[in-house]
């Protein structure tokens, strides 16, 4: 096995590094507030209640934080943001510390988390093509989905152990020291040459405009961003975890943890199996097999009762979406010149996040209802036929090879 030719790139590594090391910390508290959220009040709708938080702050803010990126300095863009979210983490671990913290404190400061993502996000994917050349962009893309799964590897199988033996708090805290790792990378990056076109446009209306044009100009990345709507909406079951880890596989706080892992474990065996191969062609058809199959592995996990069982549907699930992943973000990515990258990755990010928080409220609306198990298959059922419709719609996605000619500019030298 070879080191992946977009870690050579000095800058890139640090950034990989530091994301890695806060996303663990993320990770752990994401899975932390359902389980946190679970304990304060049992009703499935309240888990949906976390989806509702996430979801509303990046449709309202995501739109301003892409153009934001595409007229600002992003790695000092990022910098605000890192800050402001450590400080939220920190603010949860000492109402929580001190018995003050309630449900509606979970929502509020999850909210205030995700208007931070919103701003945060499209400058930091729009960031990574200016830290590598074109030629090793699809393994930077891998790479960066790596260490995101790295971390929601290691992030949720910790938050069992540490809420185990310290208590809900600590899981918050070391979240708060987490962001470090980020605004010290950034630190050692120093500045970073992105396309200066557009700078003095600026934020504005006409600017947002822009970019919602050039996504509807693309309907290969259009459909993608569909797709991934569609099957994270309705295959969502991750707010449903604690309920099916408690009451359908009867395990605690700890196999939860174990649980909500899989995913990443699948994801990184895929990545690292990616990181490896030059070349994916063929790329719109292996795309749209790998949702199909994490529709079909999502369906398993509806209907087993073995805990066994489940964890591999869900490794499986996170293996589909690896591979989906990687796929989609080199299609948009390298179909996106790059003074206006931004604002198509903030439009994605609703797209990529609308999807499983809206589908998160769904999933615990039906679940509350006609119970989890039930919220869960017809969700895989939703995810297959969603996709095979967005298909037949646009038939360019499936036809689509990955030796098209590249827009992506700015990139490294």
């Amino acid at each position: 096995m070879h080191i992946p030719p977009s870690l050579h790139h000095k800058k890139f590594f640090y950034l990989w590094l530091g994301q890695l090391i806060s996303i663990t910390g993320t990770q752990m508290q994401l899975w932390a507030l359902f389980w946190h959220v679970n304990q304060l009040n049992e009703n499935p709708i309240a888990l949906g209640g976390i989806g509702m938080a996430r979801i509303l702050p990046v449709v309202f803010f995501s739109l301003i934080g892409g153009a934001l990126a595409d007229s600002r300095d992003r790695r000092r863009v990022m910098f605000t943001t890192q800050s402001i979210a450590a400080l939220l983490a920190l603010t949860l671990a000492l109402f929580t510390q001190f018995g003050r913290v309630t449900i509606w404190h979970i929502y509020l400061i999850t909210a205030l988390q995700a208007v931070v993502v919103a701003f945060d996000g499209p400058s930091r994917q729009a960031l990574i093509p200016n830290l590598v050349p074109k030629k090793d962009l699809p393994n930077a893309f891998s790479m960066t989905f790596t260490a995101f799964q790295a971390g929601a590897v290691i992030g949720p199988a910790l938050s069992g152990i540490i809420i185990a033996l310290f208590g809900q708090e600590a899981v918050y805290y070391v979240n708060a020291l987490s962001f470090g790792a980020v605004l010290l990378a950034l630190a050692m990056i120093g500045d970073v040459p992105q396309s200066i076109a557009e700078k003095s446009a600026g934020v504005t209306l006409d600017s947002i405009k822009d970019g919602i044009r050039f996504i509807f100009s693309k309907p290969i990345i259009l459909s993608t961003m569909m797709v991934d709507f569609v099957a994270t909406f309705f295959a969502s079951a991750s707010t449903l975890m604690p309920i099916i880890a408690k009451d359908v596989l009867d395990v605690g706080v700890v196999e939860y943890g174990y649980l909500s892992a899989a995913s990443a474990v699948g994801a990184v065996a895929v990545a690292l199996v990616i990181s490896q191969v030059k070349e994916i062609r063929r790329q719109g058809w292996v795309f749209v097999v790998s949702v199909i199959v994490f529709g079909i592995a999502t369906i398993v996990f509806g209907l087993t009762r073995s805990f066994v069982v489940a964890w591999l549907a869900i490794a499986v699930t996170g293996g589909a979406d690896g591979v989906s992943t990687i796929v989609r973000n080199t299609i948009r990515q390298l179909q996106t010149p790059d003074h206006v990258r931004g604002r198509m990755t903030s439009i994605n990010q609703i797209f990529f996040m609308g999807g499983p928080q809206l589908g998160e409220i769904e999933a615990g609306a039906v679940a509350q209802f006609f119970g989890a198990p039930f919220a869960v298959l017809t969700g895989g059922i939703g995810c297959i036929v969603g996709t095979l419709l967005i298909i037949w719609k646009w038939p360019q996605l499936r036809n689509y090879n990955g030796d098209e000619p590249m827009l992506a500019g700015a990139t490294a030298d």
